[in-house]
């Protein structure tokens, strides 16, 4: 794959984006019929930035409620301080990556994308976040050679993907953290990992689990996988059954919101 070279001032435009926090602030809704654009003020000549982030549903962390009153103070301080960017004015385009549900849509988002580029021509995208919706998105962002900042994409697979900075961890950072542990147990035969997995959502346990998984096999651990749907009634004696075939020595357990890593 073809990396794409980046100019000092797009390199210094992400090196200010990557030191943003992105806080939770009381923001006014943004109205959905139409793309916004967001402007602070008059300048010489205008960067902008495309966002594509859920419009309503604050079960995402990047939601927009959530992480634009973030950017929004990011461009005040770069915006009013000529030393950083001279010459040079960023603002904000907006538009939603939900579908009529209210989740991140992996055919919405890449239609906004393409909409936002040949309308706006944007110096750099913000999001996706979600890993369905990224996926595309990073598609055509790595074929204009326009970069996507992100704090989800978190999946294995979109590491693939050469236009993707990931400004949170991602499931690899999480392979290597359990392989590490593993390590310092001495925890080098078994593992087994469960895991629920919705596959009507953005399946968050599936990918994070994967991470795991792939280290874990790589280094020559044996790895199992066991499956469960926590929105079906569970047989947790089956479970139990099915880790005494599969697992044999001393477990250690680390609960990871809707699965569990066990290691011996």
């Amino acid at each position: 794959m073809e990396v794409f070279l980046m100019g000092p001032l797009r390199l210094s435009l992400l090196v200010l984006l990557n030191g943003v926090s992105f806080g939770v602030v009381e923001l006014e809704s943004v109205p959905k019929s139409q793309t916004q654009s967001f402007s602070l003020q008059a300048a010489q000549e205008n960067i902008t930035l495309a966002v594509i982030l859920p419009l309503h549903n604050t079960d995402y962390p990047w939601a927009w409620p959530r992480v634009g009153p973030a950017l929004f103070w990011a461009l005040e301080k770069v915006n009013s301080d000529p030393s950083l960017l001279p010459g040079y004015h960023l603002q904000l385009v907006f538009n939603s990556s939900e579908n009529k549900e209210r989740f991140c849509s992996d055919s919405v988002a890449p239609l906004v994308a393409v909409d936002l580029k040949f309308s706006y021509n944007p110096w750099a995208f913000i999001g996706p976040g979600c890993d369905y919706s990224s996926s595309p998105v990073a598609r055509f962002t790595t074929h204009w050679e326009v970069p996507m900042i992100t704090s989800g994409a978190r999946a294995l697979g979109l590491n693939l993907y050469s236009s993707i900075t990931n400004v949170g961890p991602t499931h690899k950072k999480l392979g290597e953290f359990v392989l590490r542990m593993h390590r310092y147990f001495g925890w080098d035969k078994h593992a087994m990992l469960l895991f629920n997995d919705n596959k009507n959502d953005d399946r968050p346990c599936y990918f994070a689990v994967e991470g795991p998984y792939t280290q874990m096999r790589d280094e020559n651990i044996t790895a199992e996988d066991l499956v469960f749907n926590e929105d079906e009634p569970i047989r947790y004696e089956d479970l139990l059954r099915d880790i005494s075939q599969k697992a044999r020595g001393k477990w250690h357990a680390v609960g990871l919101k809707s699965q569990v890593v066990l290691g011996g």
